[in-house]
């Protein structure tokens, strides 16, 4: 391990499956400690995903969502997930019409296969969440979804709600 000093800049924001796969390989350091900082900026409009760390079985993602973005319903089949909301807050919805809402240092752990979708609270600020994930079988796609009929269900698609996202100039969250 080297002495460094922390660095306090961006993770880069993910826009597709295949970049958040890159984003984790490129992360994965066997044998070695992961740091990182929790600092981004807050979206406008849309969503960001932000790769802080990974390993073979883990991820941990920073995730922001503007006030009122959503996403579809879907369950993640090769992963148990847990978000940790840091700001802002959100209601988790289940399949059969089941929700919860969820506000500032709450937590939703998510078992692989369980079906949910949620949307950020528009009279809150920005949703802010850690998302940290384990794989099932880290051989398999981890990043795998399926919808309600158990098709394949791409997460960054318009059918999951994804518009072009728009950040603020001057909103971070640290």
């Amino acid at each position: 391990m080297t002495t460094n000093s922390p660095s306090h800049s961006f993770a880069p924001i993910v826009n597709s499956a295949a970049e958040w796969r890159a984003e984790m390989a490129r992360l994965n350091k066997p044998g070695q400690p992961s740091f990182f900082h929790i600092r981004t900026q807050l979206p406008k409009q849309g969503r960001t995903n932000q790769v802080l760390g990974a390993s073979r079985y883990m991820n941990v993602v920073l995730k922001t969502y503007a006030s009122g973005g959503e996403n579809e319903i879907h369950a993640h089949s090769n992963e148990d997930h847990v978000f940790v909301i840091l700001q802002g807050g959100a209601v988790f919805h289940g399949p059969n019409g089941e929700t919860r809402e969820a506000g500032r240092n709450d937590c939703v752990l998510l078992p692989a296969g369980t079906f949910y979708w949620f949307h950020a609270k528009e009279d809150r600020e920005e949703l802010v969440m850690l998302r940290i994930g384990a794989h099932i079988d880290p051989d398999s796609d981890v990043l795998a979804r399926i919808d309600l009929e158990g098709k394949p269900f791409d997460g960054y698609s318009e059918k999951n709600k994804e518009v072009p996202v728009v950040l603020h100039e001057d909103r971070i969250f640290e």
